[in-house]
């Protein structure tokens, strides 16, 4: 009796705007795969602001670490960090950059985060059906302070996106997640959610964590102003994870 052909062989994966039998879009499938291979990046929402934590995953020596950017302003109230190619990062943070200027323009007023969120998830979407084009191979966390408050979203490659008060993704996804579960709390500080990414980022690293791979930023719902983490920040809390053997 002859064997169905793998998809790889029936050729379902090479189009983006073809469906296997089974009912998926391959390619998308693909892109997400490239997403959990990506540097880990988190996400929350504390009681006075939005934070974002990552990994800039240098493994370079001669790199230099500032120059590698990880964490994008959006606006003054809006930040966002990726995990993925991060080349597809800069485009779609560069447009929602854009949709935020023209919105002040038009407006005279800042763009609410679930606007910005929903052109971003438009633009994914709307390459997993079009012939010619390849999905977005990456997945933005995007936090803001606006009128209604403190929000984060989560975007993937096929154009969903889910508002969180805690999230993760990349290559730390399973265990950091696991992390978040059992220690996120709703009535957190930003300092308080600084120290828990910190935590999370030391734990999946291991001897390979340095504060030159960390990178971050915070929206303080008093200031409404993308601030990033510095350097003192991070060692602080990592120095109490390497005396206390957390790991």
């Amino acid at each position: 009796m002859q064997q169905p052909m793998p998809h790889q062989l029936m050729g379902y994966d090479r189009a983006i705007t073809m469906f296997s039998p089974d009912g998926r879009l391959l390619q998308v499938e693909y892109a997400k795969k490239t997403v959990h291979q990506g540097s880990t990046a988190i996400g929350m929402v504390c009681r006075d602001g939005v934070l974002l934590i990552t990994d800039k995953r240098i493994v370079d020596s001669l790199v230099v670490p500032e120059a590698v950017e990880k964490v994008f302003e959006i606006d003054d109230h809006i930040a966002a960090t990726a995990s993925g190619i991060i080349s597809d990062a800069r485009v779609l943070t560069e447009r929602a950059q854009l949709r935020a200027q023209q919105h002040r323009v038009t407006f005279d007023t800042a763009i609410d985060t679930l606007s910005i969120v929903k052109d971003i998830a438009n633009l994914k979407q709307i390459c997993t059906q079009s012939g010619g084009l390849r999905p977005f191979g990456v997945s933005l966390l995007i936090g803001g302070v606006d009128e209604s408050g403190v929000k984060l979203f989560e975007t993937d490659p096929t154009g969903i996106f889910f508002q969180y008060r805690a999230t993760v993704i990349g290559e730390g996804e399973a265990e950091i997640e696991e992390l978040l579960k059992k220690e996120y709390k709703d009535d957190m500080t930003l300092q308080d959610g600084i120290k828990l990414g910190v935590r999370g980022l030391y734990k999946f690293l291991g001897k390979d964590f340095s504060l030159e791979r960390i990178d971050g930023a915070f929206i303080s719902i008093s200031e409404r102003k993308f601030t990033r983490l510095q350097k003192s920040d991070i060692e602080k809390y990592a120095d109490d994870f390497k005396k206390n053997g957390k790991k």
